[in-house]
């Protein structure tokens, strides 16, 4: 059974998630807060999160930072329609989606099975003993981790699935549909521009200089390559 972490102040809303949720075999974690939610990521095993943004006491964005320090279970924001800002914030800065508020279940379900299918897949639950190494960064599949001169760099999982790729293929230019397909494995979670926005704050991860990077470059008019 897979834990599912819910958090938004509206109790109503945190309510008719967990009714959902439940009903679909999950089991709901609840928090009304940010602080909470971090304690709860920090002492549970949990699978994914639906975080809210606007929160009172630690609002959705700043526990998200707090929890990508010591984890990278998927994240999806819950937004409103007028947070257009918070949404592109949130990608960039370690979410791996987003769902607008009202929000039709039949969506959510498709989102959540989607998340949690590429973590358990992609991500924690898949271990390989493949390592990956290129310079001073090192890719570690069977940890999911990733190194820089010997140090732990915190990616999210999207980013890892994507860095993976890349490094997988070195040389080998990837377009962003091609990287939204192979990544996202078709599903439409996000757009195409989601790609550039995971990359760049790959790049502000991995690369010693972002505006001149080593390992991740863009071919202009094509898409991404990593350097052999």
């Amino acid at each position: 059974m897979y834990n599912i972490l819910v958090c938004d102040d509206e109790k109503d809303i945190v309510s008719a998630l967990t009714i959902y949720l439940k009903s679909e075999g999950y089991n709901v974690y609840e928090a009304f807060d940010g602080l909470k939610a971090v304690e709860i990521a920090q002492n549970e095993e949990i699978h994914l999160v639906l975080m809210d943004i606007m929160m009172p006491h630690m609002d959705g964005i700043t526990a998200m930072v707090n929890i990508r320090k010591f984890s990278n279970v998927p994240i999806i924001l819950l937004t409103a329609k007028s947070e257009d800002t918070d949404k592109v914030l949130g990608l960039t800065i370690g979410a791996d989606d987003y769902i607008t508020k009202p929000f039709n279940p039949v969506e959510l379900q498709a989102r959540v099975k989607s998340q949690i299918r590429r973590y358990t897949m992609l991500g924690a639950s898949v271990l390989s003993e493949r390592k990956l190494e290129c310079g001073a960064l090192e890719l570690d599949d069977k940890s999911k981790m990733v190194y820089l001169d010997g140090e732990k760099v915190n990616v999210t999982k999207t980013e890892y699935e994507i860095l993976k790729l890349l490094m997988s293929n070195p040389g080998v230019v990837f377009s962003p549909k091609e990287i939204h397909s192979k990544v996202w494995k078709g599903e439409c979670v996000v757009n195409e521009n989601a790609v550039a926005v995971h990359i760049r704050h790959l790049r502000e991860k991995i690369e010693y200089n972002p505006a001149e990077p080593r390992y991740v470059k863009v071919v202009w008019g094509r898409g991404y390559m990593f350097e052999k």
